[in-house]
């Protein structure tokens, strides 16, 4: 059964278990959202500050890197009220500049893959920076990920949060426009984890923003995903090609490993041979949502640990899911605490509009024009 994490929280401040900093693993009772505290985490080669951003509300616990908008930390409880860090990163700049996966970063301007890095927009072609193999991936070679952004911290009634600002110049990583965006990370006084995007630009040009955040909720660094337990609302899914662009069909989950309407383990089909699943090393593939794009964010998956208890449920407004089961982690990198993280140690579950969509007249578009905003929502709800 699964429990009110406030009620869990709740107990743990009645049995007297003490507070600790992000990562120890101990208990704390939620006593309201606290200002946003910042503290000097790093400097880069050229000598720039990197901050970190310490936030708590609802009883998570939240920090944010101003390089690429980074979650370099989630700390929530598990149903006996103890704390564990489920989001992967590194404890220094260093790591995230020269080695990072995309662990918890921002990613625009267009979040995963466009084939060859080309597109045409208004019968004109454009060439992007490739940085997987021919394609481009997440932005390019120097992506949102990878820049300073601007962060002016906020409290708003029982809220607390950062406003993060990034201008990406006409002409960067080839995308048209001059494109201005604005990301709000807010903990709410429930400590759900809400992301709102913004964007608005001088000239015609495609946008795809997202949060690239790998997720362990039995706690980072304690081993495979595989047991996790996983519901994604949608019926179809885009299969793709060996270079893991979109063929362009819709096609029906039912019947194949990539149905997850009903609940079930991740690794129960991950090695069932489907060769979709071959050529990704696992699943790496966007869900088509059932219920398209919404004017609100509606719940569209459910993630759970079974032996923590702790659960993820996410709402958004956007039409797709990329569902990455962590293929590429290979035991090379060393995480937040001391844990080498291997294949399938964590997962994620991106919120966006299709990959490769500016290719593909059938998927929803990501045109952006002088006089529209972009704007789209996700919330992460947590419970154990």
């Amino acid at each position: 059964m699964e429990l009110n994490r406030r009620t869990v929280i709740a107990g743990a401040a009645a049995a007297g278990i003490a507070a600790t900093t992000l990562g120890t693993g101990s208990a704390e009772a939620a006593s309201g959202g606290r200002k946003p505290v910042k503290e000097l985490f790093g400097k880069l080669a050229d000598g720039t500050k990197v901050y970190r951003w310490s936030l708590e509300n609802g009883g998570t616990r939240l920090r944010v890197l101003n390089w690429g908008g980074v979650v370099q930390g989630l700390e929530i409880p598990d149903r006996k009220g103890h704390y564990a860090n489920v989001s992967l990163g590194f404890d220094n700049i260093d790591d995230y500049v020269a080695k990072t996966p995309y662990f918890g970063a921002l990613i625009g301007r267009y979040g995963n893959r466009i084939a060859k890095g080309q597109f045409t927009l208004d019968g004109k072609s454009y060439q992007l920076s490739v940085n997987d193999g021919d394609n481009s991936l997440h932005g390019g070679k120097q992506g949102f990920d990878k820049h300073i952004w601007d962060v002016e911290p906020f409290t708003k009634g029982s809220d607390v949060g950062l406003h993060l600002h990034y201008t990406s110049v006409d002409g960067e990583m080839g995308y048209p426009g001059t494109l201005r965006a604005k990301v709000t990370y807010t903990l709410t006084k429930h400590g759900d984890w809400r992301i709102d995007y913004e964007a608005t630009t001088d000239k015609a040009t495609v946008v795809n923003l997202t949060s690239h955040v790998y997720w362990n909720l039995g706690g980072e660094g304690t081993g495979t995903i595989e047991d996790h337990e996983l519901s994604i609302a949608a019926g179809r899914y885009t299969p793709t090609d060996s270079g893991l662009i979109p063929t362009g069909e819709l096609a029906k989950v039912a019947g194949t490993p990539f149905d997850f309407r009903k609940t079930k383990s991740i690794g129960r089909d991950i090695r069932a041979g489907h060769v979709q699943q071959v050529q990704a090393k696992g699943y790496d593939h966007n869900w088509v949502l059932d219920k398209g794009i919404t004017a609100k964010p509606e719940h569209v998956a459910t993630l759970r640990d079974p032996r923590s208890g702790r659960t993820l449920k996410i709402a958004t407004d956007q039409p797709g899911l990329q569902f990455y089961s962590g293929n590429f982690l290979d035991g090379t990198l060393t995480g937040t605490g001391g844990h080498t993280y291997r294949q399938g140690d964590a997962l994620c579950l991106e919120t966006q509009h299709f990959p490769d969509a500016p290719n593909h007249p059938n998927f929803p578009s990501t045109v952006l024009r002088p006089g529209q905003t972009y704007r789209t929502s996700t919330i992460h709800t947590f419970g154990c």
